[in-house]
């Protein structure tokens, strides 16, 4: 072995013990789950944009969700300055929304009627019904500001190629496995503050 690749070899094996990056286990699914998730598109997953439990740097409230679009990762806060990281694709710059909402629904393989905007922008979009060709994914949360839907929406995605991209018309878009898990663990009115 030479030199050079020795020392890569030992200056990677150092940096990676000092990572505090611990895998989440699956979450529970249904039978649908499996059914439909087998007939979604996958593809291979960046793995820095897997789900792994890490040491919170956010500094927010147990049971907080923050998204950081820039840097492309969504955290879901736990006790004991903990928190999930999961990968997400974003908002392009043109459509990119920031502020804070609160969850006021939840939706397990929900259709998809997109909004008037989109419609005008896409003419070919239209109302697509809950399964595994939807753009929605496996589940949505519907982020509300006091009593108003923004439109906007955490939600699985059927282009799962896209996690780590700004693509989405400001929607924050999960690997389907990932929406999964953190709407198990998520409830009604939990604070989503979006970066």
């Amino acid at each position: 072995m030479r030199l050079s690749s020795l020392f890569f070899l030992v200056a990677t094996m150092a940096a990676l013990a000092g990572c505090t990056y611990k895998g989440v286990p699956e979450p529970q699914v249904s039978a649908r789950d499996t059914e439909w998730l087998a007939q979604v598109p996958t593809s291979q997953e960046e793995p820095r944009y897997g789900r792994y439990l890490i040491e919170d740097p956010t500094g927010e409230a147990p049971g907080t969700i923050i998204v950081d679009t820039k840097q492309r990762f969504l955290y879901y806060v736990l006790d004991n300055k903990k928190a999930i990281r999961y990968g997400v694709a974003v908002g392009d710059e043109a459509y990119g929304w920031t502020g804070t909402s609160r969850i006021a629904r939840k939706a397990e393989w929900p259709d998809w009627n997109p909004p008037a905007e989109m419609k005008a922008r896409w003419p070919h979009v239209q109302f697509t019904k809950g399964g595994p060709g939807n753009p929605l994914g496996a589940r949505a949360l519907y982020l509300y500001e006091g009593n108003r839907d923004t439109l906007y929406r955490i939600h699985g995605t059927n282009e799962p190629e896209k996690i780590g991209l700004a693509v989405s018309s400001g929607c924050i878009r999960m690997r389907n496995i990932d929406v999964i898990d953190l709407y198990n663990r998520v409830s009604l009115n939990t604070k989503v503050i979006v970066r």
